[in-house]
């Protein structure tokens, strides 16, 4: 008879984690579903091992719960490897803030070659927000400086910066699973030009380029449902930013690395991280502030924080009244007061969805109605299905269908989700098909009513036909 695996039953006590919940961290973790819920139990209870490259990720998920190193021999008895290219999303970035440093980063992207085979593991606690504070207490990085020598005129580096706003908009047209890997080819091209730049002014302002594409990279993992390699881009992206100066910038990636916790369900990191995010922005232009407002605003939704949601939300929308257009940064082009309202929206239907399952019902509905309205605002949910960016439209639609569903209108909420799924086809989007998932799991509850008894077998076959 197989022996108990009592070194993972302790630290799952430990944890305060049954083995179902385990499970769902690790899948969490892998952005997919890697274990089956019940497969714990077996490792526990009859010492059974999984297969590569599961020991690694359980290691690491009990690692970060626990706040120490736990390694795959410990945990395992000896019976599993370590898989060496599963590597955690923060390695290598407790070194300087130095260019050094981060010339190092970038070698390493450099020999991961364009059939990267790495896969990065996603931190929370102190090893993802001690990052934020550590940018926040160090000073100017050392090419910001050159500057002051005025700017060198590059071909080259001219048409890169052209690029980039195209580049943004594949996001907006395709979702970030359809065009991540040439992102990141792009992101160690210009990794290459800055290993070999002889011009300081030249290679700030490589390094500026090389923040811009590693902050959209990151936001496109997100977006594919890659959250370790998204913080890998945005940990890299940060260190960049610092070493020549782009404040703006670095607290853009901040307030994305906090929606990046919020989306997970990490409240307390969301909400620090998105603290921080303000803090570096405080000298920022008005609409830098705005934006990184709504990403906080919506981390104290999730963490339910009605009253400074709504705080912070106003401010934002404030701030953004008192934009100078001239000072405002390029990539910020698509941030609207319709855009923060949307914004508004998720985190109030998020909110709404919480009060309905802690039974305080009447206030759930009320935050939904709230937030759909928001959402309605400007109608991107309904745009048609040939508009030239869908990405927006097919996940406000998501939310829209997820507000109805918890509001008891099914049968809007599955017209919303039919012409959402139509979306597909076009949209690879992690995160949106985690919302439709959401929706799903609410309409096999109820079955009984006749629309989420005919839709969800529309909604479960798009749902698996998309899921690779």
């Amino acid at each position: 008879m197989s022996e108990p695996n009592e070194v993972l039953s302790r630290y799952l006590l430990m944890a305060g984690w049954n083995p179902k919940v385990f499970a769902r961290k690790i899948n969490k973790l892998c952005g997919f579903t890697a274990v089956a819920e019940t497969a714990p139990y077996y490792w526990r209870d009859e010492g059974g091992v999984p297969h590569p490259p599961i020991p690694q990720v359980a290691a690491h998920v009990l690692s970060q719960e626990l706040g120490r190193a736990i390694t795959v021999e410990e945990l395992w008895k000896g019976r599993a490897a370590g898989v060496g290219l599963w590597i955690s999303a923060d390695a290598g970035m407790d070194d300087p803030w130095t260019i050094e440093a981060t010339a190092q980063l970038i070698e390493e992207w450099l020999l991961g070659g364009l059939m990267d085979r790495r896969t990065f593991l996603a931190v929370s606690g102190p090893a993802l927000t001690g990052l934020a504070w550590q940018y926040l207490g160090i000073g100017t990085g050392r090419l910001a400086a050159a500057t002051a020598g005025g700017r060198v005129d590059d071909p080259l580096v001219d048409q890169i910066e052209e690029s980039i706003p195209r580049l943004q908009r594949l996001d907006d047209a395709f979702g970030g699973g359809r065009h991540l890997d040439y992102i990141g080819a792009q992101f160690r091209t210009v990794g290459l030009l800055i290993r070999n730049a002889a011009d300081d002014r030249v290679r700030r302002r490589l390094l500026i380029a090389f923040t811009d594409i590693g902050q959209l990279a990151g936001w496109m993992a997100l977006d594919a449902g890659k959250p370790g390699l998204c913080q890998r881009y945005l940990f890299t992206a940060l260190r960049a930013a610092h070493d020549c100066g782009y404040g703006s910038m670095g607290a853009h990636i901040l307030a994305d690395l906090a929606y990046q916790s919020a989306s997970q369900g990490d409240a307390a990191d969301a909400v620090e991280l998105g603290e921080a995010a303000l803090k570096a922005a405080s000298d920022a232009p008005a609409s830098v502030r705005a934006a990184v407002m709504s990403r906080l605003s919506y981390a104290y939704a999730v963490a339910d924080r009605h009253r400074d949601f709504e705080y912070v939300r106003q401010q934002a929308l404030h701030v953004l009244a008192e934009r100078d257009l001239a000072k405002d940064p390029a990539w910020l082009y698509y941030l609207t007061p319709g855009h923060l309202d949307a914004q508004a929206g998720y985190g109030l239907v998020h909110l709404g969805r919480l009060c309905m399952r802690t039974e305080d019902k009447r206030r759930g509905r009320r935050l939904i109605a709230e937030g759909e309205t928001l959402l309605r605002a400007e109608s991107a949910y309904d745009r048609p299905l040939n508009d030239p960016q869908p990405r927006r439209a097919l996940h406000e639609g998501a939310w829209l269908s997820l507000g109805c569903a918890a509001h008891g209108r099914l049968e809007e909420a599955c017209d919303l989700a039919r012409t959402a799924i139509k979306r597909l086809d076009r949209v690879r989007s992690a995160r949106s098909l985690a919302l439709l998932k959401q929706l799903a799991d609410d309409l096999r509850r109820r079955q009984r009513n006749e629309y989420a008894r005919d839709f969800l077998p529309e909604l479960e076959a798009a749902l698996a036909r998309h899921a690779a």
